[in-house]
This record gives C-alpha cells, sequence and structure tokens, in this order.
C-alpha cells in the first residue's frame, strides 16, 4: 500500500490511462479519471463512479495527463488554473513520417517542456513514458525491476511523483530538471522502434543493472 493517499485526476482513459489507475487504485490512491464524456460506453471497463468530465480538477493534488500530446494543450486549458497542482506529463510527441513513428521535437525543446508552457504556475514533471501501457499496470512483475525516470524542475514536490512511480513498482530514478525531457523522450521512442520494427516483444522494459 502506498505510503500517503494521493487525489489524482488521470487525464484520458486509454490504454495508458486506465493502466496507471488500475495500479493506482490496488495502491490505495483516491483515483479519478478525466474524460470527454463519462456516459461513453467506451468506458464501461472503468469504474462508473470514477468517471468525472475532463474540465474538471476538483480537489486532485496531482493531475496526470495521459492524453495523445497533440490533445494535450487543449485539454490542459479545459482544466483552467493548474497553480499549486502537480502534473505529470506521460505523452510523447509523436508523428508518422516516411519511416513511421518519429519524435516531432527534439534537441533545443521537448514535448515535457512545452506542456509545462501549456500549464503556467504548475509543477509538470515527465515520467510514465519509457515503456508501454501494459507494463504500467505490472511493473512490479519484472525482475530485476524496470526503470522509470522523472524530470522535473520542482525539487520540493519531486519526492511524491518519485514516489507514486514507485508505487506502481518501477525503480524509480531522478534525471534532473524538466529539460532532461530532451533526453527521456527519444529514450521512449527507443522503445517503441525495438517493438515495432525489430520485434522485440511488448513485455519489455529497461532496467538499471549494478555492477557487483
Amino acid at each position: 500500500m502506498a505510503a500517503m493517499t494521493r487525489k489524482i485526476l488521470i487525464i484520458g482513459a486509454g490504454q495508458v490511462g486506465a493502466s496507471l489507475g488500475t495500479a493506482w487504485l490496488a495502491c490505495g490512491h483516491d483515483v479519478r479519471y478525466g474524460v470527454s464524456n463519462p456516459d461513453d460506453p467506451k468506458h464501461a471497463g472503468l469504474p462508473r463512479e470514477r468517471l468525472q468530465s475532463a474540465r474538471e480538477r476538483r480537489d486532485a493534488e496531482v493531475v496526470v495527463l495521459a492524453t495523445p500530446y497533440p490533445a494535450a494543450r487543449s485539454a490542459l486549458e479545459a482544466l483552467g488554473d493548474l497553480s499549486g497542482a502537480i502534473v505529470i506529463d506521460c505523452t510523447n510527441p509523436l508523428g508518422m513520417g516516411p519511416e513511421g513513428l518519429h519524435l516531432t521535437v527534439g534537441f533545443d525543446t521537448s514535448g515535457g517542456e512545452e506542456i509545462a508552457r501549456f500549464a503556467p504556475g504548475a509543477s509538470v514533471f515527465k515520467t510514465l513514458n519509457q515503456t508501454g501501457a501494459e507494463n504500467m499496470a505490472h511493473a512490479a512483475a519484472f525482475q530485476p525491476r524496470s526503470m522509470m525516470f522523472v524530470a522535473g524542475d520542482d525539487e520540493a514536490r519531486k519526492p511524491i511523483v518519485m514516489e507514486l512511480v514507485a508505487d506502481l513498482g518501477f525503480e524509480s530514478i531522478d534525471a534532473g530538471p524538466l529539460r532532461a525531457a530532451r533526453l527521456l523522450e527519444p529514450l521512449a521512442m527507443l522503445w517503441i522502434d525495438l517493438v515495432i520494427k525489430h520485434g522485440h516483444p511488448r513485455e519489455m522494459a529497461f532496467a538499471r543493472l549494478r555492477r557487483d
């Protein structure tokens, strides 16, 4: 069980959002799913009492952005003033090119830094973007533990995010300031490339090993 119960609003109830919500609920956190239409039958697999409008933050301390990247800005703007909130950005800025999926930003910025521009006053962290959705609900099953980097500028609130990531079963690793998202998003692209183009199993995650 989690050391402290957090009020979490997950924006998006696709594979990533549903997996994270299921795992955090099992840890004892108070999870809500923000969706465009709580009555849509496609959400039948989620607890009805935990669905709410994606335009309402209510009393959530942590907002988890689990939409496709192109929808991120409008999703955040729909919530209004996010001052004081923790925003966990799980997105990757992906687009289609001649060789398939690729990152659409990089080098001098990142998707995570752009998300921070869309949510002034919030503490934005990039994490939970470096493996597939199916691994997020079962992170504790990996041996050795799979790693998950966390990047963000708010050092006072970063331990909350590190703890939430660890609650899922990951080895939570501080990757430094939010600009490190410029490194973490290509790491996610590597996972995607290995799985889609090179036949690696989706039940794969990266791990940090230490030499004796």
